[in-house]
């Protein structure tokens, strides 16, 4: 959450390695045109080319990862499955992501709990991926990882373009401009997020083609802030949200990164429930502060709803997750207003207002 201490940022375009652009209003990896493969491993070869609403700064194409220099593995405990249901934009499943150790001969770290894992699945069967999630190297650089990847219909294994920011003086700062791939491999069984990513900087693009398209009439997710203009109308609902201690990875390539984890808190109004003690606050400081929120409610009925709360303050715009069919189905209109975040015990209070 945003607050005295908290913030986040309105996301630019993948840097970097990751790419030039993150596919502008980012959308849902769709299914196979007939110019690709069979759906079988992500990782099995070739060189699958996201629809344009999700390139992950690889619009020609996300190459064979496992071609590359492995730069780290991890495996990452999931504390919780959250299944949300059929959303606006597909159906979304959140996990909670425990600490874990990464190991590699670059990289030398622990992932750090308080992590989500994001993935939408379209009618198509194919699969939208987003992570976001810090990490703390060996020397105590602090990382920030924003990664954004697609599964084909029926691919055990997903690739992904994984983003990262250190601070620009430390020894890892390589992070900032390298161009890398990874693999992600969901173990629902043994509740566990397999990753491996890789230097593919030598890679060449395979000439064996995998097209992925949105299937027709979705709604494509942003991977930028919703940008809105409007008054506060009727109150919607409040959050008094307690936070974590603040986690600054120092000045990198897109500005001075702070990140406030989220520990948890409550919300009452239209929507009773808590806050998942899950998420963050990935915020960019400076002359102009933006934030850029991401975590999870639970209402007192079972429902999960996925928020972002991100822009300036005084123009914050939040974009909701809800089950379309369930109780806060009428989140997923997109018309909401945030206030900035203002004191409370342990963290910060925000309410929520219809945008008129």
């Amino acid at each position: 959450m945003a607050g005295s201490a908290a913030g986040g940022q309105t996301t630019p375009p993948l840097g970097g390695a990751a790419g030039s652009s993150a596919g502008g209003a980012g959308g849902a990896a769709g299914g196979l045109s007939s110019a690709g493969s069979s759906s079988a491993g992500a990782s099995s070869g070739g060189t699958i080319v996201p629809d344009s609403s999700w390139t992950c700064g690889k619009p020609d194409g996300i190459v064979d990862p496992a071609l590359g220099t492995l730069v780290f593995s991890v495996s990452v405990p999931i504390g919780q499955v959250r299944d949300v249901g059929a959303t606006q934009f597909g159906d979304r499943r959140v996990s909670d992501l425990a600490s874990a150790t990464i190991s590699g001969n670059k990289l030398d770290a622990t992932w750090l709990a308080g992590g989500l894992d994001f993935e939408l699945e379209l009618s198509s069967g194919a699969l939208e991926i987003e992570q976001v999630a810090m990490l703390r190297a060996k020397d105590g650089s602090l990382v920030y990882l924003r990664s954004c990847g697609v599964a084909p219909a029926g691919a055990a294994v997903g690739r992904f373009v994984p983003d990262f920011e250190v601070a620009s003086t430390s020894a890892l700062a390589w992070l900032n401009t390298g161009n890398f791939v990874g693999t992600r491999k969901l173990d629902a069984a043994g509740k566990k997020l397999e990753l491996a990513v890789y230097d593919v900087s030598a890679v060449k693009p395979d000439a064996a083609k995998i097209q992925l398209k949105d299937p027709a009439g979705v709604a494509h997710q942003p991977w930028d802030c919703i940008k809105a203009s409007g008054t506060k109308g009727a109150e919607v609902f409040t959050e008094s949200v307690t936070l974590g201690g603040s986690l600054s990875v120092g000045a990198s390539k897109r500005g001075t990164r702070n990140v406030i984890p989220i520990t948890g808190g409550t919300v009452t109004g239209k929507l009773t429930g808590s806050v998942v003690n899950a998420g963050a606050d990935y915020q960019l400081v400076g002359g102009s502060t933006t934030l850029d929120a991401r975590y999870v409610l639970t209402g007192s009925d079972g429902e999960v709803v996925v928020v972002r709360n991100c822009g300036p303050f005084g123009a914050l715009i939040p974009l909701f997750e809800a089950r379309s069919a369930g109780p806060y189905g009428f989140l997923n209109t997109g018309k909401f207003i945030s206030s900035d975040p203002g004191s409370a015990a342990g963290g910060v209070k925000i309410t929520f207002y219809e945008l008129e």
